[in-house]
């Protein structure tokens, strides 16, 4: 099975329902057409295995050529995708195929337009876990084709300790020693500071990662020299591609953005059907 197909069961069900009226009414069962997706803006392509899959989860006989690979830069006017197949099924497709594709792409292409506000720069740009719910492997993917990396996937395979787990533990200290008890040796000790307090505890309480949120450049600065390379330093909090560069230049390791996906638009990429000719 495809890794998203409950996805795009979901998605194909959320849009057909009962059934597609329309469609049902004017095309005949038999008759066959051929798809051509195209940019119609400037973009990075991600998305066009799970878009190939949404025609062949309703024709499974549909053929689906890509013209372009994810990762890729296309201009406008690109054909990105050539679908052949049954006329009725691409038409009952067409929308939750542009809906994955437009989406994937929208933050692949915001993605890259962040990296290159901070080219040359030696620190990793990283998502967060500020995704559309359900979407989030397929958002991640996005952002990785974009040319970022990942933060943790979930909650489940990394330990950032936030504000309130620190209220919740009553302080940095014990919230460390208690993590650095019941987790593997394996896994990386993250704490979220806000304030140069909580940064020497996170310090003197030996973290592997510390996440600088929400402080102002001079304040990063300073923190990256009080942390002297002890621990990786990450900024979080109000990083738009105009303060990329900014941050890279202070020194730290990691910039993580929710931007990347939660304020990513969706890019322009039409879909034109006509018939097949007969044999």
């Amino acid at each position: 099975m495809h890794p998203h197909q409950q996805l795009i069961d979901l998605a194909l069900a959320e849009d057909i329902g009962t059934g597609d009226i329309t469609t049902d009414s004017l095309v005949p069962a038999e008759a066959r057409g051929i798809g051509i997706l195209k940019a119609k803006q400037n973009l990075v392509v991600a998305g066009l295995d799970v878009a190939g899959r949404v025609f062949a989860t309703l024709d499974t006989d549909a053929r689906c050529r890509c013209q372009a690979a994810d990762g890729d830069a296309v201009s406008a006017g690109s054909e990105l995708m050539v679908v052949e197949g049954r006329m009725a099924a691409m038409l009952k497709a067409e929308r939750t195929a542009l809906n994955f594709l437009q989406r994937l792409s929208g933050i692949a292409t915001n993605t890259r337009r962040f990296l290159d506000r901070m080219k040359g720069a030696r620190c990793r740009l990283v998502d967060t876990r500020k995704t559309t719910p359900g979407w989030r492997a397929l958002e991640k993917y996005a952002v990785r084709v974009g040319g970022a990396a990942n933060h943790r996937m979930g909650l489940f395979d990394g330990v950032l300790i936030k504000d309130n787990h620190i209220a919740a533990c009553g302080g940095v200290a014990p919230a460390v020693s208690l993590a650095r008890r019941r987790v593997s040796h394996l896994v990386k000790i993250e704490v979220e500071v806000s304030d140069f307090q909580e940064l020497g505890q996170a310090l003197d309480a030996a973290a592997d990662v510390i996440m600088l949120d929400n402080m102002t450049l001079d304040d990063i600065r300073r923190a990256v020299a009080l942390i002297d390379g002890r621990a990786l330093v990450e900024v979080s909090g109000g990083v738009t591609a105009d303060r990329l560069q900014a941050l890279a230049d202070a020194g730290v390791d990691l910039i993580s953005s929710g931007a990347l996906t939660h304020s990513a638009t969706a890019v322009d990429i039409s879909m034109r059907i006509t018939p097949a000719a007969t044999p």
